[in-house]
């Protein structure tokens, strides 16, 4: 921000209050957007909305003596305007380009349109823009008169002359241009090439691509094609009347241009570009418009339109997961021009009358916002296989290379000699055996021999995506007739093996049972006919399991859990069931000692990682004992754990059952 101390205090003569607070709330984002502008000299990269601004000069009849424009250029990318708040200061704002009163046409359509036609032909969309307030001179730019063409004539003249240029005998790829030309009224989209046809819908197909279902589409080989649909078409916009200007676009008028390619060689590539040429109606102040009935509502739906498109650019810079594209008809078919896959620019004209001070700021902000949108073009290009007459396939012709080979029989295996690579006798004899024939649809079959044959007539220009060399073929053939009798003979294998357990397992089914409990055996099937099957959990240390292998007679105990007690059982079942403390018995006093000792060891010297690999100690409880250990020293005994805060008595008596016999058991086996 600059400060001036002249120039500026005539700016707030005879502004009523009311409008001093919209003018305010309006010359709000100015300082937004001289924030963000950050590197302002770098080049912007090439898939960002370049914004260009354009001011046009006084009417005739509307500038006063004393008048002078409340907006000044700087340069060719910046400008400045007066701030109403402040009338020693300026509003400053960069853009990609500035053209001030004297600018041309052909000084705006060679500095930011002309660039972007060459996108076309590469198979991407472009999409132009005109904003601004009503009474700015949108239409003047976008059409222009006849001694000074707008952006569309111009564009449609370089356009035309590119795709003869490109598609000219002997060049790689074959244009065509077709225009269709619509308006939206009222949230109406209306076809000015056919004004019969209605409203029209807006769709978007499964790539993404905005469409609309019938709108007329024209061919155009000239410019004299052009403007004998144009013209006609051009008179059927809705225009109107208004105080500040007689001829006022009531609607949105958008001009769609595509160009399609289609290569003359394989593979046939396609591609389609589309260029958007789009005169947006003006904002309007209906106080001053001076609009009543039919105006007034033509004008709620022009601001109401605006107003999302707004929206949507703020949802776009801001990052928001849904962007309301589809809240009006002009961002649904904006959506490939404002964050889509555009190359976009946008034109916002703007006056110099004090008059329209509001009307300017509102525009600036919203071209300031604007530029910080990012598209992301990409080439819209698909194949297309040429059209050949359908081919008959003979009985051989269908079946793959292995079943052709035993249809010869022995006899043609022995005497017959190797034929020539370079001269097959029949089109399936190029297809790779790695897809049979047989196995295929009959019209791709005829599709893909049909392309083959095409490529193969083409010589050195065609490229063989459907044959291999004879030696490769066989190679591959017998890999992978190889590899399926590997695995023909390993399922066979598998099913014998399983039958031969079966078949053990039936024969001995005594043997199963007294087996030793350290055999790795498959678990047996056992009818269920209880609601929910017990579940039981075998503790054996390995001093047993090896007590167990010297003495078969040993009894093995198992821990049963029913209902809510625990109860030892033996596995004989004529043994009587033993007390709940029965347990502990069975554990000699030597390891019991050495099971405290072990937690002894680990509750004073092991870290809370070691802690936590004890039963029923978790995070929590294992940061409590080694901040107890740090405060008060050592543990003397397993039982000091109750002193620790957090551990109950009860949750002392649970964490001893759990841990001691375990700890026991490890001890023990550990050096085995």
């Amino acid at each position: 921000m600059e400060r001036r101390a002249q120039g500026s205090s005539s700016m707030d003569a005879g502004v009523p209050a009311r409008r001093r607070r919209e003018m305010a709330a309006a010359t709000s984002g100015a300082g937004r957007c001289r924030l963000s502008k950050v590197g302002a000299g770098q080049r912007p990269p090439p898939a960002r909305v370049r914004v260009a601004v354009r001011l046009r000069p006084f009417m005739d009849g509307a500038a006063g003596e004393n008048d002078t424009p409340c907006v000044r250029g700087l340069d060719s990318c910046s400008l400045e305007i007066a701030n109403w708040r402040n009338h020693q200061e300026t509003l400053k704002y960069q853009f990609d380009a500035f053209y001030g009163e004297r600018s041309s046409q052909q000084d705006i359509y060679a500095g930011s349109v002309q660039p972007i036609l060459r996108h076309l032909l590469e198979g991407q969309n472009a999409s132009v823009l005109a904003y601004g307030p009503t009474g700015a001179g949108k239409t003047h730019t976008m059409l222009g008169s006849p001694e000074q063409p707008g952006v569309i004539p111009r564009a449609l003249m370089d356009l035309l002359q590119l795709t003869r240029e490109e598609g000219a005998e002997g060049r790689p790829w074959a244009l065509s241009v077709t225009m269709s030309y619509l308006e939206i009224y009222q949230e109406k989209v209306l076809d000015l090439l056919e004004p019969s046809s209605g409203d029209l819908v807006i769709r978007e197909d499964c790539r993404g691509n905005i469409l609309i279902p019938g709108l007329t589409q024209k061919p155009i080989a000239s410019f004299a094609d052009f403007e004998r649909h144009f013209l006609p078409a051009s008179r059927n916009r809705t225009v109107g009347a208004t105080r500040l200007n007689q001829r006022s676009s009531r609607s949105h008028a958008v001009l769609l241009v595509k160009v399609d390619q289609r290569e003359r060689l394989a593979p046939f590539r396609q591609r389609e570009g589309k260029l958007y040429l789009i005169d947006l109606a003006g904002s309007e102040d209906n106080r001053r418009t001076g609009n009543k009935g039919l105006r007034l509502k033509e004008s709620g739906a022009i601001n109401t339109s605006l107003f999302v498109l707004g929206k949507v650019v703020d949802a776009l810079n801001q990052g928001l997961p849904r962007v309301p594209y589809r809240d009006s008809k002009l961002t649904r078919l904006l959506q490939d021009s404002l964050g889509g896959s555009a190359h976009s620019i946008l034109i916002a004209n703007i006056a110099p009358e004090r008059c329209f001070y509001l009307d300017t700021v509102s525009a600036l902000n919203f071209a300031a916002r604007s530029k910080e949108v990012i598209n992301r073009p990409f080439t819209n290009e698909s194949l297309q296989l040429h059209v050949l007459a359908p081919i008959k396939l003979s009985k051989k012709e269908l079946l793959g290379p292995s079943e052709a080979k035993r249809a010869r029989g022995p006899e043609e295996e022995e005497t017959g000699s190797p034929e020539p690579p370079a001269a097959p006798s029949s089109a399936s004899q190029k297809l790779s055996p790695l897809q049979k024939l047989n196995s295929m649809d009959p019209a791709m079959v005829e599709r893909l021999l049909s392309l083959d044959r095409l490529l193969g007539s083409q010589g050195s220009q065609g490229t063989p995506l459907l044959s291999t060399p004879r030696r490769e073929r066989m190679v591959l053939m017998k890999t992978v007739e190889a590899k399926d009798l590997e695995i023909e003979r390993l399922k066979m294998k598998q099913k014998e093996l399983e039958a031969k357990v079966l078949a053990q397992e039936a024969a001995h089914p005594k043997e199963k049972e007294n087996c030793s409990p350290t055999m790795l055996r498959p678990l047996a099937r056992r009818t269920v006919t209880v609601a929910k099957p017990l579940k039981k959990a075998v503790v054996m240390p390995l001093q047993l399991i090896q007590e167990q292998a010297a003495y078969p007679n040993a009894e093995i105990h198992i821990l049963k859990k029913k209902g809510r007690k625990r109860k030892l059982e033996s596995l004989d079942a004529s043994e009587p069931e033993k007390g709940e403390d029965c347990w502990e018995l069975q554990i000699s006093p030597e390891l019991l000692a050495h099971g405290r000792q072990k937690i002894l060891d680990l509750l004073n010297e092991g870290s809370a990682r070691d802690l936590r690999s004890l039963q029923r100690i978790g995070q929590k409880k294992a940061q409590l004992i080694v901040g107890w250990r740090e405060l008060h020293g050592p543990f003397s005994q397993v039982e000091d754990l109750e002193r620790v805060e957090g551990i109950s008595g009860k949750q002392m008596e649970s964490f001893l059952k759990a841990n001691i016999l375990g700890l026991a058991a490890g001890q023990h086996c550990g050096p085995s």
